[in-house]
């Protein structure tokens, strides 16, 4: 499997963000979309195997098929551009501004909500035998995450977001890592092995995955879930977008820009070579 070195690996990841940023805005919706829906489905198809079967480690180690098929077939997630793009901002490449920046995340915020809601009534749909009937056993799961992972951290309150925040946090950590997995090698193997077992790690995890969550959450409402629509903003999606962005840049595309692009100058090994004795001889 061909591997990309580290220095050879954050210029891709600049030129990747730029890419993004000048990326038409039908392309951007298209992929976020498409994005979105893909990776809700990969979410429904987790819990279905995590409830039927009783053992979340399946059903974490099968999520990922999703993330993988939605890089390989270039779309796009919010939890990626918000590593990549500012990258490539930083790197003051040529027509990337904050502004785009920001029209960037916007549009793939939007995109991955409207596939991602898409799928959440596909699924309930799907649960509920067309609203005709309870929510089968799969159903009854996105119900409980829905209360439990919104008023569950309402209860405790400040401490309570505090632990939204941090998860949200080592969620985009991984996923990012997955993100720039991709780009490490240039064969299909190499990529799928990159993306997998950080993806694994974070849905086992129980991190906060702010697309994730945009199925997750309306479809728990749309079963029936005993909470609201503004518990799952406030007590989730957005401090769960900001915890994203903070995990993402911060511990994937900060730290391997820093030190693989704005490399600081080596230290000198200073070798003090001590005064050679005289050696006098005698007449």
């Amino acid at each position: 499997m061909s591997y990309v070195k580290p220095a050879d690996l954050a210029v891709r990841m600049i030129e990747a963000g730029a890419q993004k940023s000048f990326m038409s805005t039908r392309d951007t919706l298209i992929r976020a979309f498409m994005g979105g829906a893909t990776l809700a489905l990969a979410a429904a198809f987790a819990i279905t195997v995590t409830a039927q079967t009783g053992n979340a480690l399946i059903g974490a180690m099968l999520f990922p098929v999703g993330f993988v098929l939605l890089y390989l077939m270039g779309f796009d997630l919010l939890t990626g551009v918000f590593t990549l793009v500012p990258l490539a901002l930083l790197d003051k490449r040529r027509g990337v501004t904050v502004k785009s920046m920001f029209r960037n995340w916007g549009l793939v915020f939007l995109g991955n909500f409207l596939g991602a809601f898409m799928v959440a009534i596909m699924m309930a749909i799907y649960f509920t035998t067309g609203f005709a009937t309870p929510p089968n056993e799969v159903g009854q799961a996105l119900m409980e995450i829905g209360h439990g992972r919104t008023v569950g951290y309402a209860e405790y309150g400040a401490a309570g977001m505090l632990t939204l925040f941090v998860r949200a946090v080592l969620c985009n950590w991984m996923v990012s890592t997955g993100v720039v997995a991709a780009l490490m090698s240039d064969s299909v193997p190499g990529k799928v092995i990159g993306m997998w077992l950080p993806i694994m790690l974070f849905f086992y995890m129980g991190f906060e995955h702010s697309i994730v969550n945009m199925f997750l959450f309306p479809a728990g409402l749309l079963l029936g879930g005993d909470f609201t629509v503004m518990d799952y903003l406030i007590w989730n999606e957005i401090p769960t977008v900001v915890g994203n962005l903070v995990g993402g840049l911060t511990f994937v595309g900060l730290t391997i820009y820093m030190t693989h692009r704005r490399t600081a100058p080596s230290r000198e090994l200073l070798v003090t070579v001590p005064q050679r004795e005289r050696v006098t001889t005698g007449a």
